[in-house]
């Protein structure tokens, strides 16, 4: 039994029959980073971490995930050059470590991606349902959240419908996905810098004092929480088969991507933590909330705008890894086949587009998610320790392969970047590690009665 037989170092050889059209360029995948990582973790994430975690000490939070994810994202950029095909991790995983190790890393892409996707549409509905109730309409409670019992709640039905809406657009191609997050990253931006320079006047020094209240444990558990803010640029990688260029635009996409979101991270929460006391930040709007603690009302409403619009580019690229990666797995025959099946008109996989948008639509629709982050952030730091490794092991066992970009001081870069993610795992607490683990163990059992078997390497 095989169970790590590798693919040949190799582009699919059908890679343009599936249909996935190359339209893609550098500008594209740079927005559709910062359509990923600009959301949540702005406009939910800083409030709960700075109140519960690490106090002003966030920005540090902010730098240490930063750190880490640079790190990756250098390990990313050049496997993507290199193999620029869907799939991302798993299908470096398959070619640099053999079929077991990917289908591992391909299931946990998929825990993470979907459990992301759920939370931010939860958000999503929390900021839109804000947004109305100031309008002065009110949804029935039954229609407003998941199903809790105590509170009445039946179904968050505006959740639902976003994750469908979504959907809907992702299944009319690429070009037009990418063009309808352009415009809604520089609606966010537009109000994420709104903010700051508003802020800026309100600030506090005072606020700052003591800068690390839960020490730098607390720091270190922050960033632990708020990684889950910077998953976006692996969601870049999963569309490799639509770039045009891609040993040269994925390393530039990935890498600019993630500086411009590090920096606006790091000065948003200085400017949050110094106009609020941080531990009146557990709210789950913290942006807003700090311009009405200083009666900016008017300007509040406006970041409420602008985080409908982040978290519904957040959600777009986290569906369309989602569904990108299903494409990649499928096609290797792991998963049924039908799913990589790709729309002659619309040159997008339309079956596991739907799959995955109703999936995730009833997860969000009528499942309670209060407690899932951190399973994102397990499930990002986990393909991210893969990806560093898979740099080491294709140097050595592919030292002649192609690489539009190469990470420097190899193998010291990608075992710092290994390490740090492995820190940051260790700092997650038990029930993440349990529901992270009991995931896997459901995975390698429909990859020993389904996968082996049906893959196409057994063929």
């Amino acid at each position: 039994m095989d169970l790590f037989r590798k693919k040949p170092f190799a582009l699919p050889a059908n890679s343009d029959a599936v249909g996935l059209s190359k339209t893609l360029g550098a500008l594209d995948l740079t927005t559709l980073g910062v359509g990923a990582i600009i959301g949540t973790g702005i406009f939910v994430m800083t409030g709960v971490a700075a109140a519960n975690h690490a106090g002003p000490g966030l920005v540090l939070s902010f730098i240490l995930a930063g750190m880490a994810c640079v790190l990756s994202a250098l390990c990313y950029s050049e496997l993507a050059s290199s193999l620029p095909v869907s799939g991302s991790a798993y299908a470096y995983s398959y070619v640099a470590f053999g079929e077991l190790i990917a289908w591992i890393l391909g299931w946990d892409l998929i825990l993470e991606y979907g459990v992301a996707a759920a939370a931010v549409a939860s958000g999503w509905s929390g900021y839109f349902q804000g947004l109305l109730e100031g309008l002065g309409i009110h949804l029935p409670t039954a229609l407003s959240g998941a199903y809790n019992a105590d509170k009445g709640t039946v179904i968050n039905l505006p959740a639902v419908i976003i994750i469908l809406l979504i959907s809907y657009l992702l299944t009319r191609g690429i070009k037009e996905t990418a063009r309808f997050n352009a415009i809604m990253v520089i609606i966010k931006i537009s109000v994420v810098l709104l903010f700051i320079v508003t802020g800026f006047f309100y600030v506090k020094p005072e606020n700052w004092t003591p800068f690390l209240p839960f020490g730098m444990h607390g720091v270190v558990n922050g960033a632990a929480t708020v990684f889950f803010a910077y998953i976006g640029f692996d969601a870049i990688s999963t569309a490799a088969e639509e770039v045009k260029r891609p040993q040269r635009d994925l390393p530039i996409g990935i890498i600019s991507s993630l500086a411009i979101c590090t920096v606006l991270y790091i000065v948003v929460s200085l400017v949050l933590t110094g106009i609020v006391p941080y531990q009146n930040l557990n709210v789950s709007d913290p942006v807003s909330f700090a311009l009405r603690f200083v009666d900016q009302n008017m300007i509040a409403g406006l970041i409420s705008v602008g985080a409908i619009a982040g978290m519904t580019t957040v959600l777009l690229v986290l569906l369309f890894g989602q569904t990108r990666l299903l494409f990649a797995i499928s096609r290797d025959g792991l998963l049924p086949q039908s799913l990589a099946k790709v729309s002659p008109k619309t040159h997008t996989p339309v079956r596991s587009t739907w799959m995955v948008g109703g999936v995730i639509a009833v997860l969000t629709g009528l499942i309670p998610l209060d407690h899932l982050a951190n399973l994102t952030s397990i499930g990002t730091l986990f393909a991210f320790l893969v990806v560093s490794l898979g740099v080491i092991v294709l140097r050595y066992t592919h030292p002649h392969m192609k690489r539009g970009f190469k990470v420097p001081w190899v193998p010291f870069i990608p075992l710092l970047s290994a390490a740090g993610c492995g820190y940051l795992m260790y700092n997650l607490g038990s029930e993440t590690w349990t529901g992270f683990l009991i995931w896997l163990f459901v995975g390698l059992l429909i990859y020993v009665l389904y996968g082996y078997r049906r893959s196409k390497l057994n063929q």
